[in-house]
């Protein structure tokens, strides 16, 4: 496996070709399309209502959420309660698990996570889902030279973000929340769910490329021996992706579009 940069790539620095790999499979938000900043914005509206309720019953002040900094360390790329769960335990706060049959207004992990989707699907159904032309140019490409293309997100949303984007047809596997719900699968920074999409698709992970913006999902991608890891930084944090893993990081698939032709 190529060693990991720790800058922006080159065309030369890496080059994607059917010599190589197979299939490539691409996380979702913040690589296929642009939900990734809606995301943060409904997780900072999730929390600070959380922590301002939490603040008068404890009586112990809490800073609202971080949309940058909080988001980065704690929830990006990870499976909703997880993300609820590691913000919550740097806060020292302990919330029973609940049910699936909390309301959102509930101090549980399940009533917090209905909430956060709720909050997600209200920006969704109203603002509709944007995609990196970037991205979707490369995967028309791919598919065209004979690719595998899945996608493997947390999201238990992923089918509607794909549908409303009008692109859920690029894709040969798609891999979600729904998958890990069932749990026979663990989440990133575990490499279960991509491994579950190369499976799926048929094809050996060394043979397979992984496109990920989140440090969790590339530490995934490096711990499931796949081929090679491209790291796609939104956040302006090259370093972190690099330091995960990433085989190569780019500011734009555009870079790794031009490195097929």
């Amino acid at each position: 496996m190529d060693m990991p940069q720790t800058a922006f790539a080159s065309n030369a620095a890496f080059t994607l070709t059917r010599t190589r790999f197979d299939a490539v499979l691409f996380d979702l938000d913040g690589v296929v399309t642009k939900t990734a900043t809606v995301h943060a914005r409904a997780w900072k509206a999730m929390f600070d209502d959380f922590l301002q309720e939490w603040s008068k019953q404890s009586g112990r002040e809490q800073p609202p959420f971080d949309i940058v900094q909080d988001y980065a360390r704690f929830v990006d790329g990870l499976p909703r309660h997880e993300g609820i769960r590691r913000f919550l335990a740097s806060r020292d706060i302990v919330l029973p698990q609940g049910d699936a049959f909390d309301p959102p207004e509930a101090h549980t992990m399940s009533g917090l996570g209905k909430r956060k989707n709720a909050l997600l699907l209200d920006v969704i159904h109203h603002d509709g889902v944007e995609v990196y032309a970037s991205t979707v140019a490369l995967i028309r490409a791919l598919r065209r030279d004979g690719f595998r293309i899945a996608v493997v997100s947390s999201s238990a949303n992923c089918r509607e973000f794909l549908a409303a984007a009008g692109v859920l047809d690029l894709f040969d596997v798609r891999v979600d929340g729904l998958d890990l719900a069932r749990g026979e699968l663990r989440g990133k920074p575990a490499p279960d769910t991509f491994l579950e999409a190369a499976r799926r698709l048929g094809v050996e992970a060394s043979r397979a490329v992984v496109v990920e913006d989140a440090s969790a999902g590339v530490e995934a991608g490096r711990a499931g021996g796949f081929g090679a890891v491209i790291g796609v930084d939104r956040l302006g944090r090259p370093d972190a992706l690099a330091r995960a893993g990433a085989t190569v990081v780019v500011s734009d698939l555009s870079w790794i579009a031009e490195s097929t032709e």
